[in-house]
């Protein structure tokens, strides 16, 4: 991470001593085999553990870093990660993401059951909400869970599941009926050792993580599972998202930054008509709108992490403009890294190839931005309406 933003107000000497704790132990990694996700990711979610860095994942109360749940702490860590390897960001993402629910929502014991496992590394989670027909509308969720006595019965299927096939826990949401649309969704913390989970498929994409398409078929949850009242499932999954989107915009950069240090040091190496790639015009002007698409994201996202930390106000807004922002600038500085580098750029294993496979995903996971750019608007939308009511008294 850029030490220069690192010392600005957004962020205090513990978020510097994090930044150079996890330099000096991403440095250090031992090769990652992308060709064996699944037992790649347990081992990155056991070092991370035994490092000590899932501890940021949760709160202290039970076996977390710090009092409760810190945005720029996460942001760090993904971007500190996500330069030096894709699967070691996602190892520690899910983390957070899989059992941010429980820590928001979950009964003191069944957070007592599963975060000091979570931050230990001992668990893997995951986090359960895209079906085959609803991904950004969620409140056409089908997957259906009813009440029948002591239990819920859950019928349906998820798809897209990171660390699906891998997780110990699974936060799932499913619909109760207790109201149309996202009123009727409820959370619950389920195992794959319940009788009607099954993993009906497994997933392969152009970056490779461990995914999943989930079938449940009169899977019995005990309603102690539960995640807070009936109904409340989209609000638990919504406020889960809140605190991590903005730390999806840090992983951009992680990767943003990696191809940019790529591309100077392939221009400044490449000969070309007696000169070097780097001393010609046109080059230096791409390398300035690389530079500066970085830092303006940065400034979003690192404005988002602060004011849900210091300043405790809703996110919304802010997270989902870092969010949009730092993906698709991100996206824009690979492309041009990959560019630079000709058509070594394109061959499987150099580094900005990778790079280009592994943004493209962040574009689209935890609400596309497509979705962003309309949470952005019916924000702005919301605050004039408020503000001319204000206005009008």
């Amino acid at each position: 991470m850029d030490r220069s933003l690192l010392d600005l107000p957004f962020f205090g000497p513990e978020h510097r001593q994090l930044s150079d704790a996890l330099l000096d132990w991403a440095s250090a990694l031992p090769a990652i085999d992308h060709h064996d996700t699944d037992n790649a990711c347990r081992r990155l979610v056991r070092d991370l553990g035994r490092a000590g860095f899932l501890r940021y994942c949760v709160p202290a109360e039970f076996g977390g870093a710090l009092p409760e749940l810190d945005s720029r702490s996460l942001c760090i860590a993904r971007e500190t990660l996500a330069y030096h390897d894709g699967l070691a960001d996602f190892a520690f993402a899910m983390q957070g993401l899989g059992t941010g629910a429980i820590t928001l929502a979950g009964s003191p014991g069944m957070k007592r059951r599963v975060l000091p496992k979570v931050a230990a590394g001992e668990w893997i989670a995951a986090f359960a909400l895209t079906e085959p027909l609803a991904g950004s509308d969620v409140g056409a969720m089908s997957c259906e869970a009813r009440r029948d006595g002591d239990d819920y019965v859950i019928n349906g299927e998820k798809t897209w599941i990171s660390n699906g096939g891998i997780a110990d826990v699974y936060c799932l949401f499913a619909r109760t009926g207790e109201a149309p649309g996202t009123r009727g969704i409820s959370a619950f913390v389920v195992t794959p050792d319940m009788p009607g989970f099954e993993v009906a498929e497994r997933l392969e994409v152009i970056a490779p993580h461990p995914l999943a398409r989930l079938r449940f078929t009169d899977m019995r949850v005990p309603a102690a599972n539960r995640l807070g009242a009936p109904g409340e499932g989209f609000k638990v999954a919504m406020r889960t998202l809140d605190i991590f989107r903005a730390s999806v915009g840090a992983a951009a950069q992680g990767f943003a930054r990696r191809a940019l240090d790529e591309a100077l040091a392939h221009v400044r190496s490449r000969p070309m008509f007696g000169h070097t790639l780097a001393d010609f015009q046109i080059t230096q002007a791409k390398l300035g709108e690389m530079a500066t698409d970085i830092e303006s994201a940065a400034l979003l996202t690192a404005r988002a992490a602060w004011r849900r930390d210091v300043q405790k106000l809703p996110t919304t807004r802010e997270a989902a403009m870092a969010k949009m922002t730092a993906t698709e600038n991100a996206q824009r500085v690979i492309d041009a890294a990959v560019q630079m580098h000709g058509g070594q750029g394109v061959r499987t294993g150099v580094v900005v190839e990778s790079l280009y496979r592994e943004i493209r995903a962040l574009r689209i996971y935890e609400g596309a931005t497509e979705v962003q750019k309309l949470i952005v608007a019916r924000e702005l939308l919301k605050e004039h309406e408020q503000a001319q009511a204000r206005s009008a008294v």
